[in-house]
C-alpha cells in the first residue's frame, strides 16, 4: 500500500480494512483498500461488497457517514453467493498521517533481497513489486538498473556483490542470479556464513540446473561447509510443475515458491 500513503501526502482518504470474516469471502482478515474521493488503491475482492465499501468510504470524506467498523454479509441481498460475512473496518486520514501509515504498513511486507539485474531479475523485480515484498535489488555493474524503479523496490550497487549480504535486513529472503557463476558462488557463499553466524536468512534460493548445484556443492565443501549447512539452499528455484524457460515464467514459479514460504 505504498501507491496509498503517496497519494495520501496529497489529498485525505479512507483505509478500509477487513477486520474479520466468517465462513467463505474474497479477502482475508488484515487485506486493505485504499478510497480517494477520485480514485481507489486496492481491492478487498471487487463486486458488490467492494462498490458499498467505497460508497461508505466516499461518505466517509463527505463528512455525511462515521467512521468504524460495519459487517456486510455475501448473501443474495448484496448480489453476491459467496455465503459468509465480512467486516470491515472504515478508518479517515489526512495527510498528516501518512509517515505513521507508512510504518503500519512497513511490517507486512517481508523483506526479500534479489542479486541480479538480468532479464529474469528485472522480470521477478517486476512481480515482486506487486506483492508483498520489500525488495533491494543487487548488482555490482553500473547502469544496470532503470532510471524509474517499481514501487517496493531499492536499488543497491554493490562491488564486490557479496558485501552486501552482511547489511541485509534480518529475515530477508535471498533470491541469487548474477551475470557470472563466480558471483553467484561468492553470494552463496556470504549467505552461508550468515546463516552460520546470525540463522537469520529463512531462505536462500540459487538460479540454476541441478548440474549448477553439484558443481556448487563441491566448491562450497572445499570452503568449509557442511552438508547441513548447504541443505540451506535451494537449487533449483520456484515451484515444480511449471513448464518453460523464459523470465516472466520464472518469475511466476519463484513467486509463488516465496509466497508459499512462513511469513516469519
Amino acid at each position: 500500500m505504498k501507491e496509498f500513503t503517496q497519494q495520501l501526502r496529497q489529498a485525505p482518504g479512507v483505509l478500509v480494512t477487513v477486520t474479520r470474516t466468517e465462513g467463505s469471502v474474497p479477502r482475508e482478515a488484515g487485506t486493505t483498500m485504499g478510497v480517494f474521493a477520485q480514485g481507489v488503491v486496492g481491492t478487498i475482492g471487487g463486486g458488490h461488497l467492494e462498490h458499498q465499501a467505497i460508497a461508505h468510504a466516499r461518505e466517509l470524506l463527505r463528512g455525511t457517514a462515521d467512521a468504524g467498523e460495519r459487517r456486510f454479509a455475501l448473501g443474495p441481498a448484496l448480489g453476491q453467493c459467496c455465503g459468509g460475512v465480512v467486516h470491515l473496518g472504515f478508518e479517515r486520514l489526512d495527510p498528516q498521517h501518512a509517515v505513521d501509515l507508512q510504518e503500519r504498513f512497513a511490517a507486512a511486507f517481508m523483506p526479500l533481497a534479489l542479486f541480479g539485474g538480468g532479464h529474469v531479475g528485472t522480470a521477478l523485480v517486476n512481480l515482486l513489486a506487486t506483492l508483498p515484498f520489500d525488495v533491494t535489488w543487487i548488482d555490482s555493474r553500473d547502469g544496470i538498473f532503470p532510471a524509474q524503479g517499481p514501487q517496493n523496490v531499492a536499488c543497491e550497487h554493490s562491488d564486490p556483490v557479496q558485501a552486501a549480504v552482511a547489511t541485509l535486513a534480518p529475515g530477508s529472503r535471498v533470491l541469487i542470479m548474477s551475470f557470472s557463476h563466480a558471483e553467484d558462488l561468492d553470494v552463496v557463499a556470504a549467505c552461508l556464513r550468515r546463516l552460520r553466524e546470525r540463522d537469520d536468512l529463512p531462505y536462500v534460493g540459487l538460479i540454476g540446473s541441478r548440474t549448477k548445484w553439484a558443481t556448487f556443492r563441491h566448491r562450497l565443501q572445499e570452503r568449509g561447509f557442511t552438508e547441513a549447512e548447504l541443505a540451506r539452499v535451494t537449487c533449483p528455484i520456484g515451484v515444480p510443475g511449471v513448464h518453460g524457460k523464459e523470465p516472466e515464467v520464472i518469475a511466476v514459479a519463484v513467486a509463488a515458491q516465496l509466497l508459499q514460504l512462513p511469513r516469519r
